[in-house]
């Protein structure tokens, strides 16, 4: 029994040295996530738990922006529609017909996977910045439906939303739900866009005519963004209102949601993923921390925060994370493989590199 274990630990021990360790990108990962699960050991404070909270389910969100329009190029402005739909639907749902949290979020983001194909179908005949404007309008529209729908409580929203977890320690177990599906769901769309599915994604950003020319059905995959996108926003919508127990068209459908998740996951750096996460724990907590540490004039916190923005896209234009990615590593010019900057030949087939 103990001689197995040792064996399992051993074994990971390796993979962990040879796989992970291997890359400083990956060893800041695994540190990463590491340190985002004893947070709540290192600190029970409620108002610290609730700003990390957000932070993990705006980190899907923006994680969610980059899947589309970081990788396929098709530039979406109006991407609080899928996170408002999703809000809706779960709000509704757990108000009137007392659906838990554990159903009520899935089916949103299937509610958003829905609008999603219908407003991607009109939206793939366009291009550029009638592309961006058009989805603009999307979120605007369905914000003035809203309130005239009956039950679904006018401009105030819909109010009583049940908690994730209604129990006494419930900061804790929401935090740790939330940054268990951050890292889940951020997991499962870098594995998407690392499979032939995102390299087609990414190849229709740098040129469709040319993808299109080779064969491939480029408006099926464009599409399948749109979906993909839809449903983990949907996922970060329906955990939003859970967290804040209110739904309202002013919460969920404002251009603001829209264009924080551009910013965040611009400064991280697009097609990445976990750029965009980045973004959002960096930015985030740079604007919400200082309220808790005497520092709450917000014009202040907000002129802070741009001014690192404009100072990293000025001279990190592929984003933060993606400057620090690239000098520190370097790819093999023959296996593709990613290596540690200061080595000379590439840890698998020793070539030397540059």
């Amino acid at each position: 029994m103990i001689s197995t274990v040792i064996a399992y630990v051993s074994r990971g021990y390796k993979e962990l040295r040879g796989e992970i360790f291997v890359l400083p990108s990956r060893t800041v990962v695994v540190i990463f996530c590491l340190m985002l699960f004893l947070v709540p050991v290192i600190t029970g404070n409620p108002h610290y738990l609730s700003i990390l909270t957000l932070t993990c389910i705006f980190a899907i969100f923006a994680a969610s922006w980059d899947l589309l329009s970081g990788f396929t190029g098709q530039m979406n402005f109006g991407h609080a529609a899928f996170f408002g739909v999703a809000a809706y639907t779960a709000a509704l749902l757990n108000v009137y017909i007392g659906l838990p949290p554990w159903l009520t979020i899935p089916i949103g983001a299937i509610a958003a996977v829905l609008v999603s194909l219908i407003l991607g179908v009109p939206c793939l005949r366009l291009r550029g910045i009638y592309l961006a404007f058009g989805t603009l309008a999307f979120p605007l529209i369905i914000k003035d439906i809203i309130p005239a729908i009956p039950g679904a409580g006018g401009t105030l929203g819909v109010q009583g939303i049940k908690a994730i977890v209604p129990i006494s320690s419930s900061p804790v177990i929401e935090y740790y739900i939330a940054a268990a599906l951050m890292v889940v769901l951020g997991f499962i769309m870098w594995k998407i866009t690392d499979s032939k599915t995102g390299l087609i994604f990414h190849a229709i950003r740098e040129d469709e005519v040319t993808v299109r020319a080779s064969g491939i059905n480029t408006t099926r995959y464009k599409l399948l963004a749109f979906c993909l996108s839809g449903f983990f926003a949907g996922i970060a919508g329906g955990l939003y209102v859970h967290l804040i127990g209110v739904a309202s068209p002013d919460a969920v459908f404002t251009l603001t949601l829209s264009f924080q998740a551009i910013i965040w996951a611009v400064f991280g750096g697009i097609a990445t993923i976990y750029g965009a996460i980045a973004g959002v724990f960096i930015l985030y907590s740079l604007y919400s921390l200082p309220e808790y540490l005497s520092f709450s004039i917000s014009e202040l916190r907000m002129l802070l925060v741009a001014v690192i923005v404009l100072l990293v896209l000025f001279f990190m234009p592929e984003g933060l994370i993606t400057w620090i990615r690239d000098k520190t590593e370097k790819t093999c010019p023959r296996c593709k493989l990613q290596n540690v900057a200061w080595r000379k030949t590439c840890r698998v087939c020793r070539v030397e590199l540059d």
